[in-house]
């Protein structure tokens, strides 16, 4: 498993009974969490003094009850800053547990010694992104959603790159690759994060078991001959890290390089365990 345990601004205190107890910077939330199967006890004190817990409701969905959180506030991730805010479905705008693959793909980046173009697929509120130009790639991000690009903007005038080179795109993630294949563009790595379901700007409809694999094959069709990564984010309970290794291996396997794929995780202080959080799959050049 790749466990994402250098923060210092956000940790997993504990979890039970479906639910976990995260602090956010000064701020303590309870979240639901479906991983969160066991009942251990609560014996930490933030359990009953949270600043916000989100409820779910049997029939799906559910809401937020808020003690004391204020409407926005920022946590860092070393350079990076990020405006967090509690919005629909229990998200706060960031996923903690993917800064193990910014250690990753920064590292690669740097360590090329070349210009690397990026492209970010899904690109939510821009953390691979930011994460990708600190290290001085050029990244053009593309997201469905015109909220998640303008509060993935936000985030990069936090962390001092509004001047880095990233284009910010408002668009279907399939149609974008496709008229990139046409126009003749690539880039040098790939990152996505396709959600399970979802919509784009049009009323595109994204279902991940039926359109990841084919969608996988259509980017390594604006992936340069001198391509330096690809990395898959998975949430899909479906998608096990095997299989997103097959699918890139089977697709990316011209351009040799090694494959990988584990389990995502966040170490959690109370029992000094990890909680899983998703999958990822990466494929990277070999180091010659």
């Amino acid at each position: 498993m790749w466990i994402a345990d250098k923060w210092k601004d956000y940790e997993v205190i504990d979890c039970s009974q479906g639910e976990k107890l995260e602090r956010w910077g000064d701020y303590l939330l309870i979240r639901p969490d479906p991983q969160v199967i066991w009942d251990t006890p609560r014996e930490h004190s933030g359990w009953k003094r949270p600043n916000g817990h989100y409820h779910r409701s049997k029939k799906g969905g559910g809401e937020w009850e808020f003690f004391d959180l204020p409407h926005q506030w920022k946590i860092c991730y070393g350079s990076l800053t990020f405006n967090l805010k509690p919005f629909n479905f229990k998200h706060t705008g960031l996923f903690p547990e993917q800064a193990v693959n910014w250690d990753w793909f920064s590292s690669k980046i740097q360590g090329a010694h070349r210009p690397v173009r990026v492209l970010n697929l899904f690109a939510y509120t821009g953390g691979a992104t930011l994460a990708a130009a600190s290290a001085g790639a050029q990244v053009t991000h593309v997201d469905a959603s015109k909220g998640m690009v303008a509060w993935a903007r936000e985030n990069a005038l936090a962390s001092g790159l509004e001047d880095a080179p990233i284009r910010w795109l408002v668009d279907d993630c399939v149609k974008f690759v496709e008229r990139e294949i046409r126009r003749g563009n690539t880039y040098d790595a790939i990152i996505m994060d396709p959600p399970s379901y979802g919509r784009g700007p049009k009323g595109e409809i994204w279902k991940i078991e039926d359109m990841i694999h084919p969608f996988i094959k259509l980017c390594t069709q604006v992936l340069s001959k001198d391509a330096l990564f690809f990395l898959i984010n998975s949430y899909t309970t479906g998608l096990a890290p095997a299989v997103l290794s097959y699918m890139i291996a089977t697709e990316l396997k011209k351009w040799g390089g090694t494959v990988d794929a584990q389990e995502i995780g966040l170490p959690v202080k109370h029992s000094r365990l990890t909680l899983p959080c998703g999958a990822s799959g990466r494929w990277e050049k070999d180091i010659l």
